[in-house]
Protein backbone atom coordinates (compact mmCIF):
# COMPACT_ATOMS: atom_id res chain seq x y z
CA UNK A 1 0.00 0.00 0.00
CA UNK A 2 3.04 2.27 -0.47
CA UNK A 3 3.27 2.74 3.26
CA UNK A 4 -0.08 4.59 3.38
CA UNK A 5 -2.54 3.51 6.04
CA UNK A 6 -6.28 3.94 6.26
CA UNK A 7 -7.55 6.74 8.46
CA UNK A 8 -9.07 5.64 11.75
CA UNK A 9 -12.12 7.52 12.95
CA UNK A 10 -13.44 7.24 16.51
CA UNK A 11 -17.01 6.07 17.03
CA UNK A 12 -18.02 9.56 18.10
CA UNK A 13 -15.80 11.65 15.90
CA UNK A 14 -17.16 15.07 14.84
CA UNK A 15 -19.91 14.53 12.32
CA UNK A 16 -20.81 11.08 13.57
CA UNK A 17 -24.21 10.72 15.19
CA UNK A 18 -24.49 10.01 18.88
CA UNK A 19 -27.21 7.89 20.46
CA UNK A 20 -30.52 9.67 20.43
CA UNK A 21 -29.33 12.37 18.08
CA UNK A 22 -31.54 13.48 15.20
CA UNK A 23 -30.31 11.50 12.20
CA UNK A 24 -32.70 12.93 9.62
CA UNK A 25 -31.28 14.80 6.64
CA UNK A 26 -34.30 17.02 5.98
CA UNK A 27 -32.87 18.53 2.84
CA UNK A 28 -32.83 15.15 1.11
CA UNK A 29 -35.34 13.10 3.10
CA UNK A 30 -32.93 10.41 4.22
CA UNK A 31 -30.87 9.48 7.24
CA UNK A 32 -27.52 11.03 8.02
CA UNK A 33 -26.00 7.55 7.75
CA UNK A 34 -27.22 7.39 4.14
CA UNK A 35 -25.95 10.92 3.49
CA UNK A 36 -22.47 9.98 4.67
CA UNK A 37 -22.44 7.07 2.23
CA UNK A 38 -23.56 9.10 -0.77
CA UNK A 39 -20.08 9.22 -2.31
CA UNK A 40 -19.27 5.57 -1.63
CA UNK A 41 -19.05 3.40 -4.76
CA UNK A 42 -22.13 1.30 -5.44
CA UNK A 43 -22.09 -1.95 -7.39
CA UNK A 44 -25.16 -3.18 -9.24
CA UNK A 45 -26.11 -6.79 -8.54
CA UNK A 46 -29.09 -9.09 -9.16
CA UNK A 47 -31.87 -8.40 -6.70
CA UNK A 48 -30.50 -5.01 -5.64
CA UNK A 49 -32.76 -2.32 -4.27
CA UNK A 50 -34.74 -0.67 -7.09
CA UNK A 51 -32.99 2.70 -6.81
CA UNK A 52 -29.59 1.03 -7.26
CA UNK A 53 -30.79 -1.14 -10.15
CA UNK A 54 -32.28 1.76 -12.04
CA UNK A 55 -29.53 4.30 -11.46
CA UNK A 56 -26.46 2.14 -12.09
CA UNK A 57 -25.31 0.98 -15.51
CA UNK A 58 -22.30 -1.10 -16.44
CA UNK A 59 -19.87 1.76 -17.29
CA UNK A 60 -20.76 3.59 -14.08
CA UNK A 61 -20.33 0.39 -12.07
CA UNK A 62 -16.90 -0.24 -13.57
CA UNK A 63 -15.90 3.36 -12.89
CA UNK A 64 -16.95 3.15 -9.26
CA UNK A 65 -15.15 -0.13 -8.81
CA UNK A 66 -11.97 1.37 -10.26
CA UNK A 67 -12.35 4.33 -7.93
CA UNK A 68 -12.77 1.94 -5.01
CA UNK A 69 -9.62 0.03 -5.99
CA UNK A 70 -7.69 3.29 -6.31
CA UNK A 71 -8.74 4.30 -2.80
CA UNK A 72 -7.61 0.91 -1.50
CA UNK A 73 -4.19 1.32 -3.09
CA UNK A 74 -3.70 4.88 -1.86
CA UNK A 75 -5.12 4.28 1.62
CA UNK A 76 -7.70 7.02 1.09
CA UNK A 77 -10.45 5.42 3.17
CA UNK A 78 -11.53 5.30 6.79
CA UNK A 79 -12.21 2.62 9.39
CA UNK A 80 -13.54 3.00 12.90
CA UNK A 81 -11.81 2.03 16.12
CA UNK A 82 -12.89 -1.60 15.77
CA UNK A 83 -11.57 -1.87 12.21
CA UNK A 84 -14.99 -1.59 10.54
CA UNK A 85 -14.69 -0.56 6.89
CA UNK A 86 -18.17 0.54 5.71
CA UNK A 87 -17.07 1.24 2.13
CA UNK A 88 -15.61 -2.24 1.63
CA UNK A 89 -18.75 -3.70 3.20
CA UNK A 90 -21.03 -1.76 0.86
CA UNK A 91 -19.05 -2.37 -2.34
CA UNK A 92 -17.77 -5.94 -2.00
CA UNK A 93 -19.35 -7.86 0.87
CA UNK A 94 -23.03 -6.92 0.83
CA UNK A 95 -23.52 -7.46 -2.94
CA UNK A 96 -22.09 -10.98 -2.64
CA UNK A 97 -24.16 -11.80 0.44
CA UNK A 98 -27.33 -10.48 -1.22
CA UNK A 99 -27.10 -13.26 -3.79
CA UNK A 100 -27.48 -15.78 -0.97
CA UNK A 101 -30.06 -13.66 0.84
CA UNK A 102 -32.36 -13.00 -2.12
CA UNK A 103 -31.70 -15.75 -4.67
CA UNK A 104 -30.52 -18.82 -2.74
CA UNK A 105 -32.27 -18.65 0.64
CA UNK A 106 -35.05 -16.28 -0.55
CA UNK A 107 -35.23 -14.68 2.89
CA UNK A 108 -38.47 -13.12 4.09
CA UNK A 109 -37.99 -10.62 6.90
CA UNK A 110 -40.66 -9.32 9.29
CA UNK A 111 -40.77 -7.18 12.41
CA UNK A 112 -38.21 -4.64 11.18
CA UNK A 113 -40.35 -1.95 12.81
CA UNK A 114 -39.18 -3.32 16.18
CA UNK A 115 -35.58 -2.29 15.45
CA UNK A 116 -34.73 1.19 16.78
CA UNK A 117 -34.49 3.91 14.13
CA UNK A 118 -31.40 5.25 15.87
CA UNK A 119 -29.48 4.69 19.09
CA UNK A 120 -28.26 1.45 20.57
CA UNK A 121 -30.05 -1.88 20.49
CA UNK A 122 -29.09 -5.50 21.18
CA UNK A 123 -30.43 -8.05 18.67
CA UNK A 124 -30.43 -11.56 20.21
CA UNK A 125 -30.84 -14.50 17.79
CA UNK A 126 -31.01 -18.28 17.74
CA UNK A 127 -28.00 -19.98 16.17
CA UNK A 128 -27.84 -22.99 13.84
CA UNK A 129 -26.63 -24.40 10.54
CA UNK A 130 -23.13 -25.87 11.19
CA UNK A 131 -21.58 -22.82 9.51
CA UNK A 132 -22.76 -19.44 10.90
CA UNK A 133 -24.45 -18.22 7.73
CA UNK A 134 -27.45 -17.21 9.84
CA UNK A 135 -25.46 -14.38 11.39
CA UNK A 136 -24.41 -12.77 8.10
CA UNK A 137 -27.92 -13.20 6.65
CA UNK A 138 -29.29 -11.37 9.70
CA UNK A 139 -26.81 -8.56 9.07
CA UNK A 140 -28.03 -8.27 5.47
CA UNK A 141 -31.65 -8.24 6.69
CA UNK A 142 -30.96 -5.41 9.13
CA UNK A 143 -29.09 -3.32 6.57
CA UNK A 144 -31.39 -3.82 3.59
CA UNK A 145 -34.79 -3.89 5.30
CA UNK A 146 -34.24 -1.18 7.92
CA UNK A 147 -35.52 2.22 6.72
CA UNK A 148 -32.17 3.80 7.59
CA UNK A 149 -30.05 0.86 6.38
CA UNK A 150 -28.25 0.41 9.66
CA UNK A 151 -25.31 -1.92 10.16
CA UNK A 152 -25.50 -4.85 12.56
CA UNK A 153 -22.27 -4.99 14.58
CA UNK A 154 -21.98 -8.69 15.30
CA UNK A 155 -20.20 -10.25 18.28
CA UNK A 156 -18.16 -13.28 17.23
CA UNK A 157 -16.36 -16.14 18.96
CA UNK A 158 -12.60 -15.87 19.47
CA UNK A 159 -12.08 -18.83 17.10
CA UNK A 160 -13.22 -16.62 14.20
CA UNK A 161 -10.56 -14.01 14.88
CA UNK A 162 -7.81 -16.64 15.08
CA UNK A 163 -8.41 -17.62 11.45
CA UNK A 164 -6.01 -15.42 9.42
CA UNK A 165 -8.14 -14.27 6.47
CA UNK A 166 -11.58 -14.75 8.03
CA UNK A 167 -10.63 -12.83 11.18
CA UNK A 168 -9.42 -9.78 9.25
CA UNK A 169 -12.48 -9.82 7.00
CA UNK A 170 -14.77 -10.11 10.01
CA UNK A 171 -13.21 -7.00 11.54
CA UNK A 172 -13.62 -5.06 8.31
CA UNK A 173 -17.28 -6.08 8.08
CA UNK A 174 -17.98 -4.66 11.55
CA UNK A 175 -17.66 -7.72 13.77
CA UNK A 176 -15.78 -7.78 17.03
CA UNK A 177 -15.02 -10.18 19.87
CA UNK A 178 -17.96 -11.33 21.98
CA UNK A 179 -16.88 -9.74 25.25
CA UNK A 180 -18.48 -7.28 27.68
CA UNK A 181 -16.20 -4.27 27.01
CA UNK A 182 -16.67 -4.35 23.22
CA UNK A 183 -20.41 -4.97 23.46
CA UNK A 184 -20.98 -2.14 25.92
CA UNK A 185 -18.79 0.28 24.01
CA UNK A 186 -20.72 -0.32 20.80
CA UNK A 187 -24.08 -0.05 22.54
CA UNK A 188 -23.12 3.22 24.21
CA UNK A 189 -21.99 4.51 20.81
CA UNK A 190 -25.53 3.98 19.54
CA UNK A 191 -24.85 0.91 17.40
CA UNK A 192 -27.10 -2.06 16.69
CA UNK A 193 -25.28 -5.07 18.12
CA UNK A 194 -26.02 -8.70 17.22
CA UNK A 195 -25.36 -11.63 19.54
CA UNK A 196 -25.96 -15.39 19.22
CA UNK A 197 -25.78 -16.59 22.85
CA UNK A 198 -26.10 -20.30 22.04
CA UNK A 199 -22.61 -20.13 20.53
CA UNK A 200 -21.14 -23.38 19.21
CA UNK A 201 -23.76 -25.36 21.14
CA UNK A 202 -26.36 -23.91 18.81
CA UNK A 203 -24.60 -23.76 15.48
CA UNK A 204 -23.17 -27.28 15.90
CA UNK A 205 -26.13 -29.12 17.39
CA UNK A 206 -27.33 -32.33 15.68
CA UNK A 207 -30.19 -32.27 13.20
CA UNK A 208 -32.38 -34.17 15.65
CA UNK A 209 -32.26 -31.13 17.99
CA UNK A 210 -33.18 -28.56 15.34
CA UNK A 211 -35.10 -25.50 16.53
CA UNK A 212 -34.64 -26.44 20.17
CA UNK A 213 -32.76 -23.57 21.76
CA UNK A 214 -29.65 -24.47 23.70
CA UNK A 215 -28.56 -22.85 26.94
CA UNK A 216 -27.96 -19.08 26.72
CA UNK A 217 -24.83 -19.03 28.84
CA UNK A 218 -24.70 -16.79 31.91
CA UNK A 219 -26.69 -13.90 30.48
CA UNK A 220 -23.75 -11.66 29.70
CA UNK A 221 -25.67 -10.00 26.88
CA UNK A 222 -28.46 -9.05 29.30
CA UNK A 223 -25.92 -7.47 31.67
CA UNK A 224 -24.52 -5.40 28.80
CA UNK A 225 -28.01 -4.19 27.83
CA UNK A 226 -28.85 -3.33 31.45
CA UNK A 227 -25.67 -1.36 31.98
CA UNK A 228 -26.15 0.61 28.76
CA UNK A 229 -29.95 0.90 29.13
CA UNK A 230 -30.54 -0.31 25.60
CA UNK A 231 -33.49 -2.43 24.37
CA UNK A 232 -33.15 -6.15 23.66
CA UNK A 233 -34.74 -7.28 20.40
CA UNK A 234 -35.39 -11.04 20.16
CA UNK A 235 -34.83 -12.48 16.68
CA UNK A 236 -35.97 -15.88 15.35
CA UNK A 237 -34.36 -17.43 12.25
CA UNK A 238 -36.18 -20.30 10.52
CA UNK A 239 -34.54 -22.15 7.64
CA UNK A 240 -30.89 -22.19 8.70
CA UNK A 241 -31.19 -25.48 10.60
CA UNK A 242 -31.58 -27.47 7.38
CA UNK A 243 -28.81 -26.05 5.19
CA UNK A 244 -26.31 -28.63 6.52
CA UNK A 245 -28.20 -31.46 8.29
CA UNK A 246 -25.65 -32.59 10.89
CA UNK A 247 -25.98 -36.33 11.44
CA UNK A 248 -22.57 -37.01 12.98
CA UNK A 249 -19.40 -35.53 14.45
CA UNK A 250 -15.83 -36.77 13.95
CA UNK A 251 -14.53 -35.63 17.32
CA UNK A 252 -10.91 -36.88 17.06
CA UNK A 253 -10.49 -34.92 13.84
CA UNK A 254 -12.13 -31.88 15.41
CA UNK A 255 -9.65 -31.99 18.33
CA UNK A 256 -6.75 -32.40 15.92
CA UNK A 257 -7.82 -29.31 13.96
CA UNK A 258 -8.71 -27.28 17.04
CA UNK A 259 -12.40 -27.07 16.08
CA UNK A 260 -15.45 -27.38 18.33
CA UNK A 261 -16.81 -30.11 16.02
CA UNK A 262 -16.18 -31.70 12.62
CA UNK A 263 -19.62 -32.23 11.09
CA UNK A 264 -20.87 -35.16 9.07
CA UNK A 265 -23.85 -34.41 6.82
CA UNK A 266 -25.55 -36.49 4.12
CA UNK A 267 -23.24 -34.76 1.60
CA UNK A 268 -20.07 -33.93 3.56
CA UNK A 269 -17.37 -35.23 3.64
CA UNK A 270 -18.72 -37.86 1.22
CA UNK A 271 -18.94 -35.43 -1.72
CA UNK A 272 -15.90 -33.37 -0.74
CA UNK A 273 -16.13 -29.63 -1.58
CA UNK A 274 -19.50 -30.15 -3.27
CA UNK A 275 -20.87 -31.24 0.08
CA UNK A 276 -20.17 -27.74 1.43
CA UNK A 277 -22.82 -26.16 -0.80
CA UNK A 278 -25.74 -25.28 1.53
CA UNK A 279 -29.19 -26.59 0.68
CA UNK A 280 -31.42 -23.82 -0.77
CA UNK A 281 -33.92 -23.80 2.07
CA UNK A 282 -36.50 -21.05 2.47
CA UNK A 283 -35.66 -18.68 5.33
CA UNK A 284 -37.68 -16.34 7.49
CA UNK A 285 -36.10 -13.86 9.88
CA UNK A 286 -38.45 -12.29 12.43
CA UNK A 287 -37.62 -9.48 14.85
CA UNK A 288 -39.84 -9.52 17.91
CA UNK A 289 -41.05 -6.68 20.13
CA UNK A 290 -38.20 -5.08 22.10
CA UNK A 291 -37.69 -5.74 25.78
CA UNK A 292 -36.91 -2.43 27.46
CA UNK A 293 -34.14 -2.08 30.01
CA UNK A 294 -34.09 1.70 30.51
CA UNK A 295 -36.74 1.45 33.22
CA UNK A 296 -34.45 -0.71 35.37
CA UNK A 297 -31.54 0.32 37.55
CA UNK A 298 -28.25 -0.41 35.69
CA UNK A 299 -26.61 -1.27 39.01
CA UNK A 300 -28.92 -4.27 39.25
CA UNK A 301 -26.94 -5.93 36.48
CA UNK A 302 -24.18 -6.47 39.04
CA UNK A 303 -26.20 -6.74 42.23
CA UNK A 304 -29.16 -8.90 41.25
CA UNK A 305 -28.23 -12.15 39.45
CA UNK A 306 -31.87 -13.25 39.49
CA UNK A 307 -32.88 -10.21 37.43
CA UNK A 308 -30.28 -11.11 34.82
CA UNK A 309 -31.40 -14.75 34.86
CA UNK A 310 -35.09 -13.85 34.49
CA UNK A 311 -34.46 -11.44 31.62
CA UNK A 312 -32.26 -14.02 29.90
CA UNK A 313 -35.03 -16.61 30.24
CA UNK A 314 -37.60 -14.10 28.95
CA UNK A 315 -35.55 -13.43 25.81
CA UNK A 316 -34.94 -17.13 25.23
CA UNK A 317 -38.63 -17.97 25.64
CA UNK A 318 -39.62 -15.16 23.24
CA UNK A 319 -37.33 -16.54 20.54
CA UNK A 320 -38.49 -20.13 21.12
CA UNK A 321 -42.15 -19.16 20.78
CA UNK A 322 -41.47 -17.23 17.57
CA UNK A 323 -39.69 -20.31 16.18
CA UNK A 324 -42.60 -22.61 17.03
CA UNK A 325 -45.08 -20.21 15.47
CA UNK A 326 -43.10 -19.89 12.25
CA UNK A 327 -42.54 -23.65 12.01
CA UNK A 328 -46.29 -24.26 12.36
CA UNK A 329 -46.91 -21.94 9.39
CA UNK A 330 -44.26 -23.51 7.17
CA UNK A 331 -45.33 -25.95 4.46
CA UNK A 332 -41.89 -27.53 3.93
CA UNK A 333 -38.24 -26.55 4.22
CA UNK A 334 -38.06 -25.23 0.65
CA UNK A 335 -41.22 -23.05 0.63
Amino acid sequence: MNGVEAQVIPLHAPGRDKPGADTTDTSRGRSADDARRVDAPVVAFPGAAPNVEEAADLPATVGRLLEFLHQRLTGDYTVDEFGFDPELTEVLLLPALRVLYRKWFRVDTSGVEHLPLDGGGLVVCNHSGVLPLDSVMTAVAVHDEHPRHRYLRMLGADLLFRIPFAGALARKSGQTLACHPDAERLLRAGELVGVWPEGFKGVGKPFSSRYKLQRFGRGGFVSAALRTETPIIPCAIVGAEEIYPKIGDIRPLARLLGLPYFPVTPFFPLLGPLGMIPLPTKWHIEFGPPIRTDELDPAQAEEDPMLVFNLTDQVRESIQQMLYRRLAQRRNIFH
